[in-house]
């Protein structure tokens, strides 16, 4: 007694494909999001921070207002 051959199912074959390019659109938008945000920090690296220039400000007001250590009050 031989097996009758196995008849394919076309929809498997479909489904296969469908997962595999869900699989590359995710990998592909990870790979985007990891590049441009690597991007995003060595631009931010490089310009210094608008905070940093503020408190910089900030404080040499600061300073311009104390009086001088040995002056009267």
């Amino acid at each position: 007694m031989t097996k009758p051959p196995r008849e394919k199912n076309p929809t498997f074959g479909i489904s296969v494909f469908i997962v595999v390019a869900i699989l590359v659109v995710i990998v592909t938008l990870f790979y985007n999001a990891i590049r441009e945000k690597q991007e995003f920090d060595s631009h931010d690296a490089q310009v210094p921070p608008v905070a940093s220039e503020a408190a910089a400000a900030a404080n040499a007001a600061a300073n311009a207002m104390k009086p001088a250590s040995g002056a009267a009050q």
